[in-house]
């Protein structure tokens, strides 16, 4: 079965809106940057895997992308994370994946033995789901679909049960998985990453620094 890792990213000028009371768009485009690279990295580690592909709109982010050798897939224009990935997947599979694991671009404490896990789960027989929910139940920080398309897809608030439901005339798996459980969007993440200790990459160092700033108000 030919297996690939779908990441979508968007370009990093307006990322993690919602930690701008904490940092500034300069230090929010360089931690989104940084716990790309560092999901990359793990992700091209890991086994199983057929290739890895990075979806955007962005040209910096191809860029990127490209010295850090994974393949990408272009939208004409960024349309939100589930069109983003609704178009991804189907030119998945019209490239010949029999499987598709997206996973996103900022979960820090993420290492290529936690993908393996998920890609260890699938069942042997095609249709299935493997799903991996987020520490607080409502959002999906890893699915595994077989085909690329099994199930419609909706991110965004309780993303979770929605897929669960999406999912439910196939073979559905769900793994727990602290790291991958761990995005980083709010405030409250960003402490759960610093009380974790950090994950293999280089974001922990740099949130370190960053929580050293003026402008973060928990310093």
């Amino acid at each position: 079965m030919k297996i690939a890792a779908l990441i979508p990213v968007k370009g990093f000028a307006n990322a993690k809106q919602r930690l701008s009371a904490m940092l500034s768009a300069d230090e929010r485009a360089l931690l989104a940057e940084t716990m790309m690279r560092d999901v990359v990295a793990q992700t091209i580690s890991a086994g199983g895997l057929d290739s890895v592909y990075i979806v955007t709109g962005d040209d910096y982010v191809r860029g990127l992308s490209v010295s850090l050798g994974v393949r990408v897939i272009m939208e004409e224009q960024e349309s939100g994370e589930t069109g983003a990935v609704e178009f991804a997947l189907a030119e998945l599979k019209a490239r010949g994946i029999d499987a598709a694991l997206v996973i996103p671009a900022d979960m820090p404490l993420v290492r290529a033995v936690d993908i393996e896990e998920v890609i260890g789960q699938a069942p042997r027989a095609t249709p299935f789901a493997v799903l991996v929910p987020s520490h607080d139940r409502m959002g999906t920080n890893a699915l595994l679909l077989a085909p690329p398309n099994a199930i419609r897809l909706r991110f965004g608030y309780d993303s979770f049960s929605y897929h669960v439901s999406q999912a439910a005339d196939l073979p559905l798996v769900i793994v727990e998985n602290e790291r991958i459980a761990l995005d980083i969007d709010e405030p409250q993440d960003l402490e759960r990453f610093i009380a974790s200790g950090g994950g293999p990459g280089a974001t922990y160092a740099r949130v370190m620094e960053m929580r050293a700033s003026a402008r973060w108000t928990g310093a």
